[in-house]
């Protein structure tokens, strides 16, 4: 999920005499209009935005930023009731051990009181249910050592009873053993292993906390998770409802929460694809916030009774055109006949890096940061961002070059794709506009080099593209990194390594680029730590395995009535629908 500064400036302020007649709408309900259906509530699920959103304000972790912070300085204590440190004696001083005095009378949504047992066994079911391509690894690398649950795709039980003893209560404080020190382990908890009710579990049907049982809730289905029209957190909002027809996810404010109540008494998320219509909301007044690609940025910059707050950064990789090198053949109707015969592709058809190559030379990439960033933005490369150790100053590997294409075209699979031409689908969410433009700019140009190329575009729901690219049937597609914690391994292992979120799902093994990431995991001083990721970096530009696009900064478009909003780079937005609790309305 996904720089370090963020440039707070108002472009677009109304007059005074505008100001004094403004009239609010909906004073205690917020309102945001965005693209994206969330994929599932269930926070052990979770590792969209999309969702993650939801989810960060239903629920709650045992810390949290304060304001645009970044650093382990700037945590603030939320379930837990500190910070753990080495100076105030909650931090062993081997590094190893950590403890969470969980706050008391915190109150869960449906009147019961949180306990430290419920804090353990939030953290327990994060790790070990822990599904293909889900957020465990997160937790499972610094406290176990293990990125995965799994042997040979078979649960290992090992595993769960070094967790039962790694993750304990003792004395009301949640104590957790690290297998190895990890500089940046409390930055995890303040974006996942939400604090979750185990009796609530236990009545959706989930696993109830014993190690016997544990194999049969292990890598599950999503339609075994908690149900999307139900959650029970301890946050600022709690679910109202999840209404499909309607396209919108209805919070409401948690009257018994352990903070002053939120001052907007309801959060209204509503999905609407089209801009034009996000936009007539916002002007109308009918939405407080809407989400718009950089492309619209002049379209809403003059929208009355509207501000645009620019330059907001967040750490992230965005537009990153990823291939697929094994795909999942079964009922896949994106790759058409499955064959290198002019109608589909066969499932390895990227497994050629030829085949890459000349995609990545089909790019129009100043044409990218011209129309769809609006000149703001620039080239990129590299899985980690310059402001991180280890990082890519922009050196861009590829640019727009039609005989380059040609040329690798004809050396693909032999030269059989040239003479036989091929048929394949670009699929794009909808709603996002410059995912359509990029897929639209790709396809015209490649079917320029040969009449016998065809690219078809699909666009589907966010869940379903999620579930594609999970299922392994998406050929090439348009990913984004958004960071679950400020450190260069958070970039590196999701993006590149053979057990990532995204190299795991696309089939991209290399394991000497495994084997650089494990080993600078484990440095800890960041000068090798950054040669080791450079290393790693050269080989992944020799592989190929995606394309880095151009990165840009972002804006909020909101309602002036709109007050309190904090941007929070690290913060599961989508974008920028916001931490609610934060905000209000008012006219002053």
């Amino acid at each position: 999920m996904r720089t370090l500064r963020a440039a707070l400036s108002c472009v677009l302020a109304l007059t005074p005499a505008a100001f004094a007649a403004e009239t609010i709408k909906n004073p205690d309900t917020f309102v945001y209009a965005t693209i994206g259906d969330p994929d599932s509530l269930d926070p052990i699920w979770s590792y969209d935005t999309a969702s993650h959103n939801i989810i960060a304000n239903i629920y709650e972790f045992l810390l949290a930023y304060k304001g645009s912070g970044l650093s382990v300085k700037d945590l603030v204590p939320m379930i837990a009731g500190k910070v753990p440190s080495k100076a105030n004696g909650l931090v062993s001083a081997d590094g190893l051990t950590y403890r969470f005095p969980i706050r008391k009378g915190v109150k869960f949504h449906d009147g019961t009181i949180l306990t430290p047992e419920d804090a353990r066994y939030s953290i327990l079911r994060f790790l070990l249910v822990d599904r293909d391509g889900g957020p465990a690894s997160l937790l499972l690398e610094p406290i176990l050592g293990v990125n995965s649950t799994r042997k040979n795709g078979k649960f290992d039980p090992e595993i769960g009873g070094r967790a039962f003893a790694a993750v304990t209560v003792d004395k009301g404080d949640l104590v957790i053993k690290l297998a190895r020190p990890f500089a940046p382990f409390l930055t995890i908890l303040a974006n996942f292993g939400a604090m979750t009710s185990k009796d609530f579990c236990v009545k959706n049907g989930q696993w109830d906390g014993q190690a016997a049982t544990l194999e049969a809730f292990n890598n599950p289905r999503r339609e075994a998770m908690i149900p999307n029209e139900k959650a029970d957190g301890t946050g600022a909002f709690k679910l109202e409802r999840l209404d499909k027809a309607n396209k919108q996810v209805i919070l409401l404010r948690h009257e018994g929460y352990w903070r002053a109540p939120a001052k907007l008494r309801q959060v209204v998320i509503k999905v609407v694809d089209d801009f034009n219509t996000r936009k007539l909301m916002l002007q109308a007044g009918d939405a407080d916030a809407v989400y718009g690609p950089q492309m619209y940025f002049p379209q809403l910059q003059g929208v009355p009774g509207a501000e645009v707050i620019d330059g907001l950064q967040n750490l992230e990789r965005s537009s990153i055109l990823m291939f697929t090198f094994k795909m999942n053949p079964t009922a896949n109707q994106n790759i058409g006949s499955g064959k290198l015969d002019g109608q589909g592709v066969p499932p390895d058809f990227f497994s050629d890096k030829d085949v890459r190559k000349a995609f990545a030379y089909s790019v129009d990439y100043d044409s990218y940061i011209r129309d769809i960033l609006r000149g703001k933005g620039r080239r990129t490369s590299g899985v980690i961002p310059a402001s991180l150790p280890g990082g890519s100053e922009p050196r861009p590997q590829f640019k727009l070059d039609p005989k380059k294409a040609e040329e690798h075209f004809r050396k693909a699979w032999g030269g059989q794709v040239w003479e036989k031409g091929f048929k394949v689908s670009f699929v794009f969410n909808a709603g996002s506009a410059p995912s359509q433009t990029i897929a639209q700019m790709i396809k015209k140009n490649i079917e320029a080099l040969n009449p016998k190329f065809r690219v078809d575009l699909r666009m589907i729901q966010w869940s379903t593209y999620l579930e594609q690219t999970q299922a392994n049937k998406i050929p090439v597609f348009l990913a984004a990194w958004q960071a679950d914690y400020p450190d260069a391994h958070n970039f590196a292992f999701p993006i590149v390594h053979s057990e990532g979120y995204y190299a795991g799902k696309q089939g991209y093994k290399n394991p000497k680029v495994d084997a650089l990431i494990d080993e600078a995991s484990r440095t800890q001083d960041e000068r090798t730590r950054s040669s080791l990721y450079k290393r790693m970096q050269s080989l992944v530009d020799e592989d190929v395995p995606h394309v880095m696009l151009a990165e840009g900064v972002r804006y909020r478009a909101q309602r002036t009535w709109v007050k309190g909003f904090v941007f929070r780079p690290t913060f599961p937005d989508m974008p920028y629908g916001g931490y609610y609790y934060d905000l209000y309305k008012a006219v002053k």
